[in-house]
């Protein structure tokens, strides 16, 4: 499943609307996670695909979408990678259980409260590489959200190919649990700061700066 870990903000002949978390669902199946690595291409293409259209919806539908009224009217779907399964990589989770609760920088001067639940190591571009995985300490306290976890990071296409914030993965605790875990760029999204509006949207912390170019999921609209 997707979460969007951004707040909208805004600000509306001179009212204050309100703080809003915004929470879009996607189609990371459980029948997905237990064929990994025995998926083939063609199911993988089907299923990025079926994760794009609800994606899509989900831009169009005014109650969930980061667009205004009038980028909706004109939007017709999110640009995209072709779906490459050289960016579904196989990662060995390890934990983190002794990480202390720190403020992640937003691009507003909200300070939301993050720990480090563990790291993903995997090869990519023949480069070993690593993502740190976090968990939101006020999501956590949610009932249903309690398994929900982030991956925010940048890579050496932002700027151009895409959004120069860099992109989101969201995990599940389950996944993790998988061995290996299956850790799929063609999923990546943007934050809802790529799309205009008053949005506060996590920053992707330096350790989560990856050297290779990641060519898969959501580009840029620019």
């Amino acid at each position: 499943m997707i979460f969007y870990h951004q707040i909208f903000d805004k600000m509306k002949r001179g009212a204050f609307v309100g703080i809003v978390l915004l929470i879009q669902i996607s189609h990371l199946s459980d029948a997905w996670g237990q064929t990994f690595g025995g998926i083939s291409t063609e199911q993988h293409n089907q299923e990025v695909q079926a994760h794009r259209k609800k994606q899509d919806a989900e831009f169009r539908d005014p109650d969930h979408s980061p667009l205004s009224a009038r980028q909706i009217r004109k939007f017709k779907g999110l640009p995209y990678f072709p779906v490459n399964r050289n960016y579904c990589v196989e990662a060995t989770f390890v934990p983190d259980s002794t990480s202390t609760p720190f403020q992640m920088k937003t691009t507003t001067n909200r300070l939301p409260e993050y720990r480090k639940y563990g790291e993903l190591h995997f090869i990519l571009d023949n480069q070993p590489l690593t993502l740190s995985v976090f968990q939101n300490l006020e999501l956590m306290q949610k009932p249903g959200y309690e398994d929900y976890l982030f991956v925010p990071f940048t890579d050496l296409t932002n700027g151009e190919e895409t959004y120069g914030g860099g992109r989101y993965l969201d995990l599940r605790k389950a996944q993790l649990e998988q061995k290996p875990v299956k850790l799929d760029f063609n999923l990546a999204y943007n934050p809802y700061c790529a799309y205009g509006g008053s949005y506060s949207c996590p920053i992707p912390p330096a350790e989560n700066r990856l050297n290779v170019s990641i060519r898969a999921g959501v580009k840029s609209d620019h």
